[in-house]
């Protein structure tokens, strides 16, 4: 017996040992790849597919069961990740906006549907490698999986062998993986023209989004006010709130020299000088309401009056998740104030009707030992947060699962779609992300451990994808595959220079907000990277978000239907 037999079989044999070294081989090799840019852009870890390519074509392959439990496995990962970050915000991006934003993402994914259809019908080139080409050309991995999945159950419901499924679904990535590359590319050349041809001013474009941009106005300033309106001379605090409910916090008074946190009965009197906490869409009403803003700095509210003090507590009592700013009623039981709470790096105004949740961190202002009772009231202990709460990822991934198997029938289909394991847990994670702490679910995790998930999702992906399409790919391109890479450009650059268009001529968008509407719409970090480090704003990602899940959703349910439509 060969001594060396066991070490042969680990490095090219297909054994679990050998897949999972496989795995790690590429997936290592692939993230570090991904580190080089050239003219500033990466393809990042899509180098992973390429790379799993690559070693696949040469012969190292791994267990087939192995690899169709990482590709499922990682693709739910992936996009239930990106659903728990998404969903707090998801519904309220749909305000100011976000209805046009995510009408005209819809109509880019319209658009890219027709022009994979026309080409189809053109070039006689078979529907299933075409919704494979458009996946890569709007560098859409979980639609390739929803494809992948939907083709490879097709198939066998039609009779057809396990292995003829899985040739199957090997084509699509390999169409896939040629048309990704130029798909990233031509995303960033389409900016980069659209700027030119327009002539954008960058600092002037900027400029427009923070006088206009809602995100940018909601979010809470400091306003400093001296009570000079007659209408509220000797009115409580409560009275003069009531029809601006929502609107401000008072955080401190000062009366003759002396600083106080007002109450719901405190009386206004003319003179006084208030420290308020607002959004700047309300600094103009609250210029009526009081008097003229007044020269003070913070530092004017703390060196007079020392027994106050300013500090920030962290919402870590599971029991606290969920409830309103109103239902903690700080001032009255320990005498405090809240001014503001800070969510993921944003400030916001301390709303009486604001839903609180695990991980915000509340500004207050009052005297040591009150705030020290407060503290233990909502837990304050950061140590807590570091640890996952799995329950709710793993619970969600399970009725995700069971969501997306469900058939829904749509008329002149044959066969009814599934949202499969990339959009059934999708949605599932949208609605527990925004609805969770209503719920009293805990879906906080940290920014870090959630992108953690979904590099893993992802990267599992895209290492199985590679190794799956590997021994085929070559002999695609060498079939006619070349003409994939014109295909694909084809579906990118047309809808999106169409959108760009109707965009900035008919709807009069914002060049930042084009730029992260396209990115969104084309599902394409890389270029979002690319137009946040060039252009210096992070204005592009607020759009990104808004038009993602959407987006997301709709590029995994077309991919299906194509796919059903080209079985039938």
């Amino acid at each position: 017996m060969n001594k060396f037999a066991p070490m042969k079989e680990l490095f090219i044999g297909t054994g679990i040992a050998h897949s999972i070294l496989l795995f790690s081989v590429v997936i290592a090799t692939g993230l570090y790849l991904g580190r080089f840019k050239v003219k500033g852009v990466s393809i990042g870890s899509t180098w992973i597919l390429f790379l799993g390519i690559l070693l696949s074509h040469f012969g190292l392959r791994a267990d087939p069961t192995v690899l169709s439990f990482m590709k499922d496995f990682g693709l739910i990962l992936f996009v239930f990740s990106i659903g728990i970050q998404v969903g707090p915000g998801f519904f309220q991006s749909f305000r100011s906006g976000g209805v046009k934003l995510n009408l005209l993402a819809g109509l880019l994914v319209l658009l890219a549907v027709l022009v994979t259809v026309s080409i189809h019908l053109v070039t006689g080139e078979s529907l299933e490698t075409m919704v494979g080409v458009m996946s890569g050309a709007v560098t859409n991995t979980p639609g390739l999986g929803a494809a992948q999945q939907t083709l490879s159950e097709a198939r066998l419901s039609g009779g057809y062998s396990p292995e003829v499924a899985q040739l199957d679904a090997a084509a699509l990535a390999s169409s896939y993986a040629v048309a990704y590359p130029l798909g990233v590319l031509a995303v960033i050349m389409l900016m980069m023209l659209f700027k030119g041809v327009f002539r954008i001013d960058l600092k002037k474009e900027k400029a427009q989004l923070d006088r206009e941009d809602p995100s940018a106005s909601s979010a809470a300033r400091r306003m400093h006010c001296e009570v000079e309106n007659p209408a509220i001379f000797g009115k409580t605090v409560a009275e003069v709130m009531k029809g601006h409910e929502g609107k401000f916090v008072i955080s401190r008074i000062m009366r003759n020299g002396k600083i106080s946190i007002p109450g719901a009965d405190t009386l206004l009197e003319q003179g006084d000088k208030l420290l308020l906490v607002t959004s700047q869409d309300q600094v103009d009403e609250l210029r009526i309401v009081f008097g003229e803003e007044i020269p003070m700095h913070l530092a004017d509210w703390v060196h007079q009056d020392e027994h106050l003090v300013i500090k920030k507590i962290t919402v870590t009592k599971p029991s606290v998740n969920g409830k309103m700013v109103r239902e903690l009623n700080l001032r009255a039981t320990y005498g405090i104030q809240i001014t503001r709470v800070n969510r993921s790096g944003v400030d916001l105004v301390a709303r009486p009707n604001l839903i609180l949740q695990l991980g915000d961190i509340l500004q207050v202002v009052g005297t040591e030992a009150s705030i020290k009772e407060a503290a233990d009231a909502v837990g304050n202990q950061p140590a807590r947060l570091n640890k996952p709460n799995l329950i709710p990822i793993f619970l969600g991934i399970a009725i995700g699962i069971i969501f997306g198997s469900l058939p829904i029938r749509f008329p002149g289909i044959p066969q009814p779609v599934k949202l499969g394991l990339a959009g059934g847990p999708l949605i599932i994670a949208i609605l527990l992300g925004h609805f969770g702490p209503r719920w009293k679910i805990i879906t906080y995790s940290t920014s870090s451990a959630n992108l953690m998930m979904r590099e893993i999702g992802i990267s599992f992906f895209l290492a199985a994808v590679g190794l799956g399409a590997g021994e085929s790919f070559v002999a695609s391109l060498l079939a006619g595959g070349w003409w994939w890479i014109l295909y694909g450009f084809l579906i990118t650059v047309i809808p999106v220079l169409t959108v760009m268009l109707v965009s900035r001529l008919v709807f009069k968008l914002n060049f930042y907000q084009i730029c992260g509407l396209v990115c969104g719409a084309t599902t394409d970090p890389a270029a979002l990277a690319f137009a946040q480090d060039a252009y210096g704003t992070d204005y592009p990602s607020v759009n990104y978000a808004t038009v993602y899940p959407l987006t997301m959703f709709l590029r995994v349910l077309v991919a299906q239907i194509l796919i059903l439509f080209a079985v039938a």
